[in-house]
Formats: C-alpha cells, sequence, structure tokens
C-alpha cells in the first residue's frame, strides 16, 4: 500500500515538473517575440512621431526647411566621387610661319577632322607691310579636338609650319568642382523631393504659395549647377587649340643713301596727296555752306548795289534839269 501510495506521488511530481518546463520553454519563445514587436513597434511610432512634426514644421515654417544627408547617402557620394575620372581642361595657344596660309588653312581643318574634332571659326586678315610692297596675310582658327587626341593634333598642327614662333599649352584641373557640383545637385533634388512632398500635405493656399515659391528656388539652382557641369564635361571632353598661320616677316637689308632718299621721296609724296586730298575734302564740305548762304548774299548785294546806282543817277539827272 505504502509502495503505491509512494509510486503514484512520484508519477504525480514528474508531471507537474514536465508541465512547469513546457510552460517555461513556451514562455521563452513567445516572450522574445512579443518583445521584439513591442520595439518595432515603438520604432515605427516614434518615426510617425518625428516625420509628423517635421511636416507640420516645414508647413508652418517653409523658409526654415535645412535638408539633412544622412551618413549613408554621404558615403554613396563619396564612393561615386572616387569612381569619377579626372577632368582636365587643356587648351593651347599656338602661333605659326607658313608659306601659303590658305594652303595651312585647309590642312588644318583635315587634320581637325582626321582626330574626330571641328573647327569652330576661322578668320582670314590681309595686312599691308611697312614698304606697302606686297600685303601680309593671317589666319586666326579655333580647332576643338577630343581629350585624347590632344597631343597628336598639336604635333600634326606643327608639322604644317615652317617655323613656330609661339607656342603655349595650359591644363586646368576641374575634378573637385566637378564632383562638389555633383554633390550639390544631389543635396538641391532631395530638397527639391522634400518640397514636393510637403506641397502635397500643405492645408493652407499660403502655406502652399511660400512652398512653391521655395521649390522654385531650389529648380532655378538645380539648373545653374547643370548647365555648369555640361559646360565643365564639354570643356574636358573637348580641348581647344587656338592657331594663328602668318607669312615670314620680311627682313629689309637695304639701309643706305639711295635706299633713304626713296624713303624720303616716298613720304613727300604720301605727305603731298594728304594735303591734296585735304583740300578737296575741305571743299566738299564748304561746298553745300557756299550754295545756300554765299551765293544768296551775294545775289542780294548785287541788286541792292545796282538799285543804289539807279538812286544816284536819278538823283543827278533831276539835278542837271533844275
Amino acid at each position: 500500500m505504502r509502495f503505491t501510495t509512494l509510486l503514484f506521488l512520484s508519477i504525480s511530481l514528474l508531471a507537474v515538473t514536465s508541465c512547469d518546463g513546457l510552460r517555461s520553454r513556451q514562455n521563452q519563445f513567445s516572450i522574445r517575440p512579443v518583445a521584439e514587436n513591442e520595439q518595432l513597434a515603438k520604432a515605427q511610432l516614434e518615426d510617425r512621431s518625428a516625420t509628423k512634426s517635421f511636416n507640420q514644421n516645414a508647413v508652418d515654417n517653409p523658409g526654415q526647411i535645412t535638408t539633412n544627408v544622412s551618413l549613408n547617402q554621404a558615403d554613396a557620394a563619396k564612393a561615386a566621387a572616387q569612381a569619377i575620372a579626372r577632368k582636365i581642361i587643356r587648351d593651347a595657344n599656338l602661333t605659326i610661319e607658313v608659306s601659303s596660309p590658305a594652303d595651312s588653312q585647309r590642312k588644318i581643318f583635315s587634320v581637325a577632322e582626321a582626330h574626330g574634332g571641328f573647327v569652330v571659326t576661322s578668320e582670314m586678315t590681309q595686312q599691308t607691310s611697312d614698304d606697302k610692297s606686297k600685303p601680309e596675310l593671317s589666319v586666326n582658327l579655333i580647332v576643338r579636338v577630343p581629350a585624347a587626341e590632344f597631343d597628336r593634333a598639336m604635333e600634326e598642327i606643327r608639322a604644317v609650319a615652317s617655323r613656330v614662333v609661339q607656342e603655349k599649352r595650359t591644363g586646368k584641373d576641374v575634378t573637385e568642382e566637378f564632383i562638389d557640383l555633383e554633390a550639390r545637385m544631389k543635396n538641391q533634388k532631395a530638397l527639391e523631393a522634400q518640397f514636393l512632398e510637403i506641397m502635397k500635405r500643405a492645408g493652407k493656399v499660403e502655406d502652399a504659395l511660400e512652398v512653391q515659391r521655395q521649390l522654385a528656388d531650389v529648380r532655378t539652382e538645380i539648373e545653374k549647377l547643370e548647365g555648369r557641369k555640361r559646360f565643365l564635361e564639354n570643356q574636358a571632353t573637348l580641348s581647344t587649340i587656338n592657331v594663328t598661320l602668318q607669312t615670314p616677316t620680311q627682313i629689309v637689308n637695304a639701309v643706305g643713301f639711295w635706299y633713304n632718299v626713296r624713303s624720303a621721296f616716298a613720304d613727300g609724296v604720301d605727305v603731298a596727296g594728304g594735303i591734296i586730298l585735304f583740300l578737296i575734302r575741305a571743299l566738299i564740305a564748304l561746298l553745300p555752306i557756299v550754295l545756300l548762304i554765299v551765293l544768296p548774299l551775294a545775289l542780294i548785294a548785287k541788286i541792292v548795289v545796282k538799285r543804289l546806282r539807279r538812286l544816284r543817277a536819278l538823283g543827278a539827272e533831276e539835278a542837271k534839269a533844275t
């Protein structure tokens, strides 16, 4: 009897212990998801509260809105900046002497086309030399070629010349400015998106108009940044070569007595011609004055003199008759 009682008590105790262990395990498994759900719900409530307060503050004070870039966005911008190739603007000024500027001009056109470039402007001028013997012809060209073909194009243009008078090459690294423009554009576009979201939630007409004004300023700034970025890309992609073609300068070695006599005679002829031209111009300028003023006055004076003579003649005849 005692054995049976002890056995029953042992089985009962074992059953109670098993139930307690099972309940504790269930509590362990159930407490963790509940805690996690509570933390997630709390975070969502805080996020919604912060978003609501930000939107309300933006609607009430749209002029005080600032853009906050997260650390992830900053890291992404930094990584993108490191991936950008260097932007270098390369220019050159080249003055060369050629026997025939017109032929050399055509050759430079061919060089530009061969390297995937083009000629922006081409200007031809003629200047008379000091001795007036032969006009000097000069050609100014602005050539744009891809940056990768810059050095080869320069060498081929130099090969056209009989002598290089002046050569200057410059390079400007605009990589830092380019990266800065991209970062500023990202910030402005993020601000634009915020303004668009705020405009949707604006409850008053005054608030909507104020946000729209701020949005217009942001878009104007974005357009400026995009224009500057396109300009830098164009300048870095295509290099500029300013070329001046001129004929060789004539050196006058004839310095002596007869040369001085000839120069003096030429100067005298120039002075005499200048005086004659001055007199002709003065006569032409005074001719309207003579026709409109002097000639009428002369006719009036002549008529007055004739009448005075007639009066004197009549007076003399009357005196003789008396």
